[in-house]
């Protein structure tokens, strides 16, 4: 005959304040992480430039802040993936597909921006639900459908553009500042003190010895690519954190089933997330085409995907999903370029960069596995 078990009230109100505080929280996990990711930022960047003072040249600065804002980009798409237990490789080809079609479209068949960037929103919009409906209703697995997306828009790019470079030629100088340009400037005191004058407000010429005298002022212009970034990155951290389909990826990504019989259509937020990444792909394939004012459509955005998977991994997004926080993508972001540019800074040879980033992403791997491990074995302890 059925059983019938009553909870003491008492000892549910006892533990429930507790488990918010679990070794074993995403949230705090998720902190450290970034907290970890944001001192190792520090230290390379304080190491490149002790080492190497034009690290902290203007241009030097600026131009890091240009590319961390279009890897950026990225990267958060790459992040919304990642939070539902997901991964995406065709990244790279749909920057390459946007990339070459949009000179292409206003070069080549005279299209207005007005109508060329919709059309290509509107495609990756299409492969992002391409990518979630293939995942969903057929339970392919992700890795499949996405490597051989990465193999079908690069070669759709190739045959659109007859393997030739596509341009801008001399012409869209205003929508190209989307990428190019800089709204305003914002002052950095004691800067070239630092880099040029090596912590002396004189310069000296390295042949002839002049002295010569540095503004206690430099003036770093802000890109307008950091500003888009800026907007991509609050709008998606108010989505994950202030509403209530931002929770309903975290569930996802955690526990599949358990968020399906708690009510939530998975299918729906599997799909919305890769929508989002291929959208936020493209966007950020047309701000790199704009930027370099051409694309080659055989090796544009070749590894895109692995520098926008390293950067959320190091940036506290689990590959295992249901973990991460934007401001994790942005200093993850930051951090891969910084490494990147201290290679080229120190004399480091480049053919070792793709080693470093797949080191990056394997410690990142590591970490969180050490991190889950370590929570398990508290979580056990307070258990017994």
């Amino acid at each position: 005959m059925p059983v019938t078990t009553t909870r003491d009230p008492g000892a549910r109100s006892s533990a429930s304040p507790a488990s918010p505080a679990s070794p074993a929280s995403p949230a705090s996990s998720t902190r450290r992480k970034v907290l970890g990711v944001f001192w190792l930022l520090l230290a390379v960047s304080l190491g490149t430039a002790l080492l190497n003072g034009r690290f902290l040249l203007a241009e030097n600065i600026e131009n890091l802040i240009r590319r961390t804002a279009l890897f950026g980009i990225l990267s958060i798409g790459a992040g919304f993936v990642i939070i539902t237990g997901g991964i995406d490789l065709s990244i790279g080809s749909v920057v390459a597909l946007a990339g070459c079609m949009l000179p292409w479209l206003l070069t080549v068949h005279g299209w207005p921006p007005s109508l060329a960037v919709p059309l290509l929103l509107g495609i990756s919009l299409c492969i992002g639900l391409a990518h979630g409906l293939l995942i969903t209703k057929l339970r392919l697995q992700p890795f499949v459908v996405t490597l051989c997306g990465l193999l079908l828009y690069r070669g759709t790019a190739r045959g659109i553009a007859g393997d030739q470079t596509q341009g801008f030629g001399v012409g869209f100088e205003s929508f190209r500042y989307l990428s190019v340009g800089s709204p305003f400037s914002v002052p950095v005191p004691f800067l070239s003190w630092i880099s040029e004058g090596r912590f002396s407000p004189y310069a000296v010429h390295p042949f002839t010895g002049v002295r010569t005298r540095l503004e206690w002022v430099t003036w770093i212009d802000v890109p307008m690519p950091f500003l888009l970034f800026l907007a991509v990155a609050v709008a998606a951290s108010v989505f994950l954190n202030r509403t209530i389909y931002g929770r309903y990826l975290m569930a996802l990504g955690r526990n599949e089933q358990a968020a399906r019989y708690s009510g939530v259509d998975t299918d729906r937020m599997t799909i919305l997330a890769y929508v989002i990444c291929a959208l936020l792909s493209c966007f950020g394939g047309m701000l790199f085409a704009l930027e370099v004012n051409s694309a080659q459509p055989v090796d544009f955005g070749n590894f895109y995907e692995l520098y926008a998977i390293a950067a959320a991994v190091l940036g506290g997004f689990s590959l295992r999903g249901g973990e991460g926080a934007v401001l994790g993508v942005v200093l993850g972001t930051a951090l891969m370029q910084v490494l990147r540019n201290a290679i080229n800074m120190l004399g480091v040879p480049t053919q070792i960069e793709f080693a470093v980033i797949g080191a990056v992403i394997l410690s990142g791997v590591m970490a969180d596995e050490l991190v889950k491990r370590y929570a398990g074995a508290r979580r056990r302890g307070v258990g017994s």
